[in-house]
């Protein structure tokens, strides 16, 4: 059993889900929209353009998400999706393209104790995410 990030989003499922697999290297595998639901009932409150349900495979797993209609949109809190970079570079590139328009930078890029690099923000989208470089921190391999 593996677990999936479902996101919801306030109207900009589309582009927000574009932007994460052009950054993070993923692909689009599917995408639903209102206007292909077969009838009147079996859409969702909103307009033709309204994400259903999409797919993005980043690697071995799975983010599914939709655009939520107005009167269900709530602000994701709770949780921060987490991506763990190859290399300080890797960070700071998609710590630049993701976090440029950040709504909140809850902890700016800096070292940590358990990473060379480790950042917490909300994207302009309203994703929260928390971006590591662990680097040589990483602990020995218990053996």
């Amino acid at each position: 059993m593996e677990p999936t990030i479902y996101l919801f989003f306030d109207g900009d499922c589309l582009p927000a889900m574009r932007r994460y697999a052009d950054v993070l290297g993923g692909r689009i595998e599917g995408v639903l929209l209102n206007a292909d639901a077969p009838d009147a009932q079996s859409r969702m409150p909103g307009g033709d353009d309204l994400v259903m349900n999409m797919s993005l495979r980043l690697g071995s797993t799975t983010i599914m998400a939709s655009d939520a209609p107005a009167d269900w949109y709530r602000t994701p809190q709770g949780f921060r999706v987490h991506v763990e970079t190859t290399s300080q570079a890797e960070f700071d590139r998609v710590f630049d393209a993701l976090g440029a328009d950040a709504r909140e930078v809850a902890m700016p890029p800096g070292e940590t104790f358990w990473a060379e690099r480790f950042a917490m923000f909300t994207d302009e989208h309203g994703t929260p995410w928390m971006l590591s470089f662990t680097g040589a921190k990483a602990e020995p391999d218990a053996g």
